[in-house]
């Protein structure tokens, strides 16, 4: 049943995400067709061609490799001035331009060699359907449609999160000052995260006699009602002698003690060591749901935006630690990015977690394929090409440049010529291939450990 309940998760997940790319694909063709522009082919995946049906004159279908999609769309790139071979007339007297291969230079070959593939398919009758001829404004559209709807399917999912079960947050501060744990020893400041040994001397907590559970009442005499308090108490307590009261399943009761310990930081903030009061307990954690509607959604998508972007400038490390982690140089981070294999198997583990009750196996499906959602769409429109977001800075561009024209009496510059971008084109893009495959290895030799 375990391994059923995780197939179904993994299959939920990629599924969604399909769904997704296919919608993403959408939001470019819609457009394009309605401005009048030419799609040829919609595809989901990539590689071999599994199934296709001409419908008019695009071509839907889907290919084997489900990491992606694309649309086919007319004339993205214009022909080059250096390019332009003789103009000659079809049998209706139509005026043909044809193309020439350039030889000069490698990227000027790359860029010559798209150019004429680009225009191998096109035919007199697509000559006013070209998507390089398009307002600037429409390719805008059209080029922002894709990740826009990524951005959408996500608002509207945390949407349905946010207001149905709400954001749990942990509130460690919050309440009542109900002890959850009593550190053993003391260890210096300089060795935490060890065990305790022999040598180390008994918390003050310990030599008080607190135990998990315990509520503190009082402190020095002071009537305690909140963890920030107790907090400042004990800190400030100079002399280092400590009389505390508590309560012990509704019983009263005094332990007597000394916080006086080796120098620590006087705060979380503040790491300067110096002699503070110590207890060694930590308080029993608060959960805090909100719940919220759409404006609430779009605030909270206003904070994953920042830290997004911010994820994004560091996803070269990021990856490079999955690297490391794949041939054992170190363990892979908790917060490392994954794969659509990666988030498969999160989902998988968590729909075959017996102790998650359905209603958080659930919001946490949805949580997770809106957050790859909204990846997916803040990353799209990173203004390099490949992605969306290069084509639509092409866009404004072009409008920048042909409005400045205008405003100075100078001749419009014409269309802005993507092409010439196409060498950063394919470093991005082999980029984007190696931290892929690196992620999907990762994510299959040493994925992110996922507790239920």
């Amino acid at each position: 049943m375990t391994a059923l309940l995780y197939l179904l998760g993994v299959v939920l997940f990629v599924g969604a995400i399909l769904v997704s790319i296919g919608l993403h694909e959408l939001g470019h063709m819609i457009p394009a067709k309605k401005f009048g522009g030419k799609v040829t082919q919609y595809f989901i995946g990539f590689g071999p061609t599994v199934w296709s049906k001409q419908v008019g004159e695009t071509e839907y279908g889907i290919k084997a490799i489900p990491l992606g999609g694309y649309v086919k769309i007319v004339g993205m790139l214009p022909p080059g001035a250096d390019q332009l071979g003789e103009v000659t007339y079809d049998e209706q007297g139509e005026q043909v331009t044809r193309v020439r291969k350039s030889n000069t230079g490698m990227f000027t070959q790359l860029i010559s060699d798209a150019r004429a593939a680009e225009w191998e398919l096109i035919t007199p009758a697509d000559n006013d359907r070209l998507f390089y001829k398009l307002p600037w404004w429409q390719k805008v559209v059209v080029m922002a449609g894709g990740p826009t709807v990524n951005i959408l399917i996500a608002f509207f999912l945390f949407w349905l999160v946010f207001g149905a079960y709400g954001t749990k947050s942990v509130e460690a501060d919050a309440g009542p000052p109900v002890l959850d744990t009593v550190s053993e020893c003391v260890i210096p400041y300089a060795e935490e995260g060890r065990a305790c040994t022999s040598d180390d001397p008994a918390t003050p907590a310990v030599e008080a006699g607190l135990e998990p559970g315990d509520l503190i009442t009082t402190f020095n005499g002071t009537p305690v009602t909140d963890w920030d308090q107790l907090r400042e108490l004990i800190r400030d307590n100079d002399d280092g002698t400590a009389v505390i009261g508590y309560e012990r399943d509704g019983e009263p009761l005094v332990g007597t003690t000394s916080t006086t310990v080796e120098a620590r930081p006087s705060s979380d903030t503040d790491l300067t060591l110096r002699q503070v009061g110590f207890l060694g307990v930590t308080p029993t954690a608060h959960i805090e749901t909100t719940k919220g509607g759409p404006l609430y959604t779009l605030d909270q998508m206003g904070t994953m935006t920042v830290d997004t972007v911010s994820a994004l400038g560091h996803l070269p490390v990021k990856v490079w630690g999955v690297a490391k982690a794949i041939v054992g140089l170190e363990d892979r981070a908790q917060d490392s990015p994954v794969s659509i294999v990666g988030g498969g198997r999160i989902a998988g583990e968590t729909v075959s977690a017996e102790e998650f009750p359905l209603l958080e196996k659930t919001m946490f499906l949805l949580t997770l394929i809106a957050g790859f959602n909204f990846f997916i769409g803040v990353f799209n429109f990173i203004p390099l090409l490949p992605l969306d977001g290069g084509h639509i800075a092409s866009a404004l561009w072009e409008a920048v440049r042909r409005g400045l024209a205008r405003l100075r009496g100078r001749p419009d510059p014409g269309y802005v010529d993507a092409a010439k971008l196409l060498p950063v084109a394919y470093v991005v893009a082999s980029a984007m291939l190696v931290m892929g495959v690196v992620l999907i290895i990762g994510d299959l030799v040493v994925p992110v450990s996922f507790d239920a």
